[in-house]
């Protein structure tokens, strides 16, 4: 048999530096990045199948452990899904609607009551104790009320717009679900093409850095979202059975935003305990209700729910967190806010890794000494073996 002829030096295929490797993932993040800005008008609905199809893929290996084929797990998990949006949408959305609408009409009017309210204390007494007249008091408290009031309307009517007139709502509802059928379909069979795409020299390190931010971004995504949703509803219901005022609008805002570490509970706080005082005053027993609930909620969040939906394995610092939100909200609008956090996640695990590896690199210890010849170590009469 004869043998192979061996390679010659020239057909020997270079090995590739790290400064290719880092022109083409560096290359690749920026092709990410100009795709986001420039599609980021049409991509809501994809990027929401996608965020539901990685959000209910457990539920899809759940199933199929159950004796469901994986096509018929899909089909289930969809179904049920779509009647749940069906029904809130017939009933919750208007609910929410007309609340939204009656908070910016009487908005000016609460204001008014709540500065009032503020300023009709003993104006000897607020001068001993906050060191201004009660005329500076009640300008600086209606300077303040008007701003934070004109920014929040704005806020609230930019998002309301920009949702109906960049992005398709009728293409989120119809394009989504069916986005999601596929890609939940198709999920596992994704990741292992991803998978066979990877080079083998690094795979394992690749798909040790894939677990971890998978293991972020579900603990954040998956955790964190049911953890709103949970928390959403509470304060919902709380605020509604205490007889506040538009209590379903704010408990529910309250809850969706809790993804914003301290934002979320101290935003809706605020909010209701400002409604509360001007609906119930004098009987603050009920302003007392209103705090309560959100106090109660705090408590279940942060002993009950954050432990067992999020736990510790998350990794992203609450100041990431929002610069992230406040960033890519900045650079892509509203599809940057959906895929900040978990963009943010993976940053931070790529970052733990490369940090990782940078202490482990001579560049960090400094260069190793090179031990001495046996014939220097002969000649040198401080060596040890002399």
């Amino acid at each position: 048999m004869p043998k192979a002829k061996p390679q010659k030096a020239d057909e020997k295929t270079a090995p590739i530096n790290w400064r290719q490797q880092a022109f083409f993932w560096g290359g690749a993040v920026i092709i990410f990045a100009l795709f986001l800005f420039i599609f980021s008008s049409i991509l809501l609905p994809f990027i929401a199948g996608m965020a539901l199809a990685y959000f209910l893929d457990p539920v899809a290996d759940r199933l199929q452990k159950l004796g469901f084929s994986r096509l018929w797990a899909t089909v289930v998990i969809l179904l049920a899904f779509v009647i749940l949006l069906v029904l809130a949408l017939m009933i919750i959305v208007p609910v929410l609607t007309n609340q939204f609408a009656d908070l910016m009409k009487n908005m000016p009017d609460y204001i008014s009551r709540l500065q009032s309210l503020v300023t009709s204390f003993d104006p000897a007494w607020v001068e001993k104790t906050l060191g201004v007249s009660a005329g500076q008091l009640r300008d600086g408290l209606s300077s303040l009320l008007t701003q934070a009031t004109g920014f929040i309307t704005t806020l609230f009517k930019s998002l309301w717009s920009s949702g109906l007139a960049i992005i398709n709502i009728v293409s989120l509802f119809v394009v989504a679900p069916v986005v999601a059928f596929y890609m939940l379909l198709d999920w596992d069979r994704m990741v292992s093409t991803v998978d066979s795409w990877v080079p083998r020299d690094h795979v394992e390190t690749v798909r040790a850095i894939a677990r971890d931010i998978d293991r972020s971004i579900a603990g954040f995504v998956r955790g964190q979202g049911t953890l709103c949703l949970i928390l959403g509803i509470y304060y919902a219901l709380g605020l509604t059975v205490v007889g506040l005022n538009f209590g379903l609008l704010i408990g529910l805002l309250a809850g969706l935003i809790s993804f914003i570490p301290y934002v979320g509970s101290l935003t809706g706080l605020v909010l209701a305990i400002g409604v509360a005082f001007v609906q119930f005053w004098p009987d603050w027993m009920w302003v007392a209700a209103v705090a309560g609930v959100f106090f109660v909620g705090q408590f279940i969040e942060g002993n009950i729910l954050q432990p067992k939906l999020v736990g510790k394995s998350v990794g992203v610092h609450p100041v990431w967190l929002m610069f992230a939100l406040l960033a890519f909200g900045a650079l892509f609008g509203f599809v940057g806010l959906l895929v900040a956090v978990p963009c943010a996640a993976a940053i931070a695990v790529i970052m733990r890794f490369a940090i990782a590896r940078y202490k482990a690199s001579p560049l960090y210890r400094g260069e190793e000494e090179v031990p001495a010849s046996p014939a220097r170590r002969r000649r040198d009469p401080t060596s040890p073996d002399v």
